[in-house]
């Protein structure tokens, strides 16, 4: 589903692999990129399809994830702006390693991989913008590996709510995540995450409304999840 961007000048504004850019290689990019939208619910791309695009996420927030043969998902990350999607498969021209799906309702530009290895070769220094994000996923599942190994379930989900609450300082964090997804991200059954999110909440550091997880006490979650205070 393609769409218009409201200000196309300003489409790469935050997106750090192409912070380096001068102006017209910037403006280059922004002419070869289409402007896409996805509605909440609908696939960006599916595991095994061809890697021929590479997708900046201008608006909304887009679930990562891997399926199984017998169908359960596993949701790698949450990808939100001014993050890209997909740059795995532009690099090694394989394809998709990973399905995405649009959680909330999307903006995005989606860059041909041709647009995008002329950008490279014309611009070395994006290599190293895409290097350090390749090495940011591995760190980000080799830490989730060994997030299975050392933390029981509840550490798991309250790491995740973390996670999505992301850099914010506000009192009340909502997360527009349900909990089969939470379930998914966590890597327990809907039931058992269920029981976490109740206890949780039984302490006061979190509710629920409807679909929406209001976080009101992060910094519990992150002692509940071993992780460092700030």
């Amino acid at each position: 589903m393609e769409g218009r961007l409201p200000d196309p000048g300003d489409a790469l504004t935050g997106v750090e692999m192409f912070a380096g850019l001068e102006p017209e290689a910037r403006q280059r990019v922004i002419n070869a990129a289409v402007p896409r939208t996805y509605r909440k619910g609908q696939l960006l791309f599916v595991e095994s399809d061809p890697g021929d695009s590479l997708i900046v996420l201008k608006r909304g927030a887009v679930a990562v994830f891997r399926t199984s043969p017998t169908g359960e998902r596993a949701v790698l990350s949450v990808v939100r702006p001014p993050d890209v999607i997909g740059e795995v498969s532009l690099l090694d021209a394989s394809t998709r390693s990973a399905s995405a799906e649009a959680i909330e309702d999307c903006t995005a530009l989606a860059l041909s991989r041709p647009a995008f290895m002329e950008l490279v070769h014309n611009n070395p220094r994006i290599l190293d913008a895409v290097m350090r994000s390749l090495g940011a996923l591995i760190r980000r599942l080799t830490e989730q590996n060994a997030d299975h190994v050392f933390l029981d379930l509840p550490g798991r989900v309250a790491k995740t709510l973390v996670r999505l609450a992301g850099e914010s300082q506000a009192p009340m964090i909502t997360i527009e995540l349900n909990q089969s997804q939470l379930a998914e991200m966590a890597g327990g059954s809907r039931q058992s995450v269920n029981q976490a999110i109740g206890s949780f909440a039984s302490r006061g550091w979190l509710r629920t409304e409807g679909r929406r997880i209001v976080v009101t006490d992060v910094a519990a979650l992150r002692r509940r999840a071993g992780m460092a205070d700030r």
